[in-house]
């Protein structure tokens, strides 16, 4: 199976990349440009795009409406790009995800995104539950200081979720230019 055929099935999660989050994430830019890049990747190759959106119901930047809630202007969507609205840090709770890859075809998934501890996390996790293979892109996802130093919290999860027990499988961890080549 030639890698064009094989990314047919394949589609990217940019999760919570929105404008009321991307300020003063750690390496912004570089995960913008990163996410861009696997993006048009993807769409070259026949593959899918999915922006998941939060829609927080107490942190007004991410309500749904406000400015904050708009994907980042910086991303370069398609109109062909689905858009799936979340409430919960899982992108598969309680939405249509799952199914849009079912009826796509999809068998493995490539996720990007904001909140690495948070969102990007539990949707690597429960990926796992819905396709055949999870990948995680290295350095194409951020969040901002918290407990941790934004560097030790990229770090941490892209060390661990690496090593995630799972019956159906494990949660490959690359940088952008190795899934681009």
């Amino acid at each position: 199976m030639t890698k064009a055929a094989t990314l047919k099935h394949c589609a990217l999660l940019v999760i919570d990349m929105q404008a009321g989050l991307t300020p003063g994430a750690y390496r912004i830019d570089e995960v913008i440009e990163n996410t861009n890049a696997v993006s048009a990747h993807l769409h070259q190759q026949g593959g899918h795009v999915f922006y998941i959106q939060h829609c927080h119901k107490s942190f007004s930047a991410l309500q749904k409406g406000n400015p904050g809630w708009e994907i980042d202007p910086r991303l370069t969507r398609r109109d062909d790009d689905q858009l799936i609205e979340k409430e919960a840090s899982d992108a598969f709770y309680n939405t249509q995800l799952a199914s849009l890859l079912t009826a796509a075809k999809v068998s493995h998934v490539y996720i990007t995104g904001m909140q690495t501890e948070f969102c990007v996390d539990t949707t690597c996790r429960a990926a796992l539950n819905y396709v055949e293979q999870v990948t995680l892109v290295s350095d194409a996802h951020t969040t901002g200081d918290g407990t941790l130093s934004a560097a030790d919290t990229i770090h941490y999860h892209n060390t661990v979720l690496a090593n995630v027990a799972h019956p159906r499988g494990n949660i490959n961890v690359i940088l952008a230019r190795n899934l681009i080549g």
